[in-house]
């Protein structure tokens, strides 16, 4: 398939997506949208991906909703948002949670609305030092959607997410990572590399275990104590039948690195 609004890219069991938009700071179009559903179908189709990685071209990563293709008479009649979060933005959330292989986001720049809501989707986040984070929903009269009601409280706490969304200021990476809502803050220099090098290591992980493992994150939340004992009870049934425990045990065993497939 060709795109037009995002680059996309498979090499040695790494899929690259990044959001080109530049102009507009990678700002969500229905294409976009579109573009990012097809890619990820892809993705989970494909057994020789094993990694995403996820960034964004030019000076931002995302900036959210494109609201130039919010017409103005829909805000005016008061057009329903939830359909439009429904057919994009919740599709979107639910495809990368539930794709069993890991995703990686390499922030570049400013992480704005359901843009900063989409990397705090992804298992693991690296963001350069000059990217920011901004729950910018209130700045025009909206609430937290793309799952950032759901993600950010379970990162930083309800205190912080409380005041992000009702101030809508703006966090730095450095800040992002001292409060645990990303993984690491790197220097700009550095970002593309270090993801790079990242992706190219989960690509060689053994892929079972990971999805397996977002099962576990993902179900988490909700569950017990007993309930998540079950659960990871029930998924180590499944990781203890793959090739991959097998090569792991005999790779530990025979004292080398493991060669994991995938499976």
């Amino acid at each position: 398939m060709a795109y037009e609004t995002i680059l996309f890219d498979k090499k040695d069991g790494v899929a690259a997506i990044t959001l080109n938009r530049p102009s507009q700071l990678n700002a969500f179009t229905a294409k976009m949208h579109e573009e990012l559903r097809a890619a990820l179908g892809e993705i989970a189709k494909d057994a020789e991906i094993r990694a995403v990685l996820l960034t964004g071209a030019g000076r931002g990563f995302c900036a959210g909703q494109d609201l130039q293709e919010v017409k103005p008479s829909d805000v005016e009649a008061g057009r329903d948002l939830a359909q439009r979060l429904d057919r994009n933005y919740n599709r979107l959330i639910r495809t990368l949670r539930g794709l069993e292989k890991p995703v990686l986001a390499a922030v570049n720049g400013v992480a704005a609305g359901a843009g900063a809501n989409l990397a705090l989707a992804c298992d693991i986040v690296l963001a350069a030092r000059s990217a920011s984070f901004i729950q910018a929903f209130a700045r025009i009269g909206l609430l937290p959607d793309s799952g950032g009601s759901y993600f950010l409280p379970r990162k930083i706490g309800e205190a912080r997410a409380a005041a992000l969304f009702m101030l809508g200021d703006s966090v730095s990476a450095e800040q992002a990572e001292a409060w645990g809502m990303i993984w690491k803050c790197v220097d700009d220099g550095a970002l593309a590399g270090d993801a790079q090098a990242l992706a190219t290591r989960l690509a060689a992980a053994p892929t079972k275990s990971l999805g397996l493992i977002k099962r576990l994150l993902n179900a988490s939340a909700a569950n017990g104590l007993d309930q998540q004992l079950d659960l990871e009870r029930d998924l180590q049934r499944i990781a203890g039948s793959s090739e991959d425990y097998r090569e792991g045990v005999a790779a530990f065993r025979e004292k080398r690195k493991p060669a994991f497939k995938g499976r």
